[in-house]
């Protein structure tokens, strides 16, 4: 069994018997950030492993590697994003109800958004696979109720645009988040949060830190104490 893990020598670390250790140095905050981001991007690279060890060809390994090199490039043009980001957070401060939706490999990034939002602003949140949005989620659909849709996978998003309209037409409002260069959600709503543009592999990971920041700005506005939020603890030691 191999461990996570963020600090040398931890418990889970020696119980574990084989560590893969991040290096992210200390996370003063009890939600957790960039640790997370951290152990995602190594996941990645294990199974970018994994997959030479199999039938992944040189080429393709090569070229995957060479954009999770390019994974802090991509996460600052993510921060330059911050003022509009603030703004639209700073809109919807008041929703005591809000879900994220997703499709393939933003499906997590969905889960970890909403998760940190209600950690750190006390709201309800809840992610979802946006197929599932019919299975009983749409019911609660309306004015007072935002969905946040990642909408900046290539494969999913026609499907994903039809999700923005069914939402629409429940009079839910739309927060998109959506690849730089693409417009497909412009006519949808002015609520859009853009993200440079990657491999579906990587795009979780810049996605993430976008509702990381969604969420801190969030928090912000309704006075929330953001890095010790009531409740929670960085160590978990009780089943």
């Amino acid at each position: 069994m191999a461990a996570l893990c963020n600090v040398v020598g931890s418990t889970i670390a020696r119980e574990s018997g084989r560590g893969i250790y991040l290096h992210a140095g200390p996370e003063i905050s009890v939600a957790s950030t960039k640790a997370f981001t951290c152990q995602v991007t190594t996941l990645l690279l294990l199974a970018l492993l994994f997959g030479r060890n199999r039938r992944l060809n040189r080429e393709d390994g090569l070229t995957l590697l060479e954009e999770v090199e390019k994974i802090p490039d991509l996460i600052r043009t993510v921060l330059e994003q911050a003022p509009v980001i603030e703004q639209i957070a700073k809109k919807y401060a008041g929703s005591q109800d809000m879900f994220f939706i997703g499709r393939g490999c933003l499906y997590p990034a969905a889960l970890e958004g909403a998760l940190k939002l209600k950690e750190i602003s006390y709201i309800h949140a809840e992610g979802y696979h946006a197929a599932e949005l019919k299975h009983g989620p749409i019911a609660l659909l309306e004015k007072r109720v935002p969905v946040v849709a990642l909408a900046n996978e290539i494969p999913g998003k026609d499907k994903m645009l039809g999700n923005i309209q069914e939402c629409l037409a429940r009079s839910a409002p739309v927060i998109a988040v959506v690849t730089g260069d693409d417009t497909g959600a412009d006519k949808f709503t002015k609520d859009i949060i853009r993200v440079p543009k990657s491999s579906r592999f990587v795009a979780p990971i810049t996605t993430v830190v976008a509702l990381q920041l969604f969420a801190y700005y969030f928090a912000k506005a309704r006075g929330c104490e953001i890095d010790q939020p009531r409740n929670l603890a960085k160590s978990v030691t009780v089943e």
